[in-house]
């Protein structure tokens, strides 16, 4: 992984992802956002006896009534690059006038107690579909998705700034906020 991101995650208090071995994968499919973050969690809090968080994001596209939504990874199809979603999502938005391009990232975090309880948080950044790719940061959608606060893509925003104001960011601090809550420790 990006080891400046690893110790930026470690660093706000958030510990790393570790696969589970021997855990079966949960939440595939076409389920909203916040029902396959659930089935992820709790397949994991299920089989290590511990509390579990998974994720998962999207970007929803208002003129194409939300897609690709849970499918944003895999939009242009199995195996598909960042390059070819990014273009079957331009292809789609071809002669759709700017005040019709509205979209917003979507990020769902669950928590899951060993006992079971689930809480599901989520973060949104609202934006537009830019015309063309534009910057050279980032990931994902984010060379096309322009927060108007800004005037830039995503790509375009610096690191820390991207990192305070995305739907990632903003779904981490409420569940942080829900699991103090939860621990007593707020």
């Amino acid at each position: 992984g990006d080891g400046r991101r690893c110790w930026r995650a470690s660093r706000a208090g958030v510990e790393r992802r570790v696969p589970v071995r021997g855990a079966p994968e949960g939440g595939k499919g076409g389920a909203p956002m916040g029902e396959k973050v659930g089935v992820k969690a709790r397949v994991a809090a299920r089989h290590t006896g511990l509390w579990a968080m998974a994720d998962d994001s999207g970007l929803e596209v208002d003129a194409l009534d939300g897609r690709p939504g849970v499918y944003s990874a895999r939009f242009a199809g199995p195996g598909a690059t960042d390059a070819d979603n990014n273009a079957k999502l331009l292809r789609l938005l071809e002669g759709v006038p700017d005040p019709r391009r509205t979209a917003r990232f979507r990020c769902a975090i669950a928590l899951v107690s060993p006992d079971g309880d689930e809480y599901v948080d989520e973060g949104v950044c609202e934006g537009v579909v830019a015309r063309e790719p534009r910057g050279e940061g980032g990931f994902g959608y984010d060379p096309l998705f322009i927060v108007p606060e800004y005037g830039r893509t995503f790509a375009e925003l610096p690191p820390e700034v991207k990192d305070r104001i995305s739907h990632r960011a903003r779904a981490l601090a409420a569940a942080k906020r829900r699991l103090a809550r939860l621990l007593g420790a707020d």
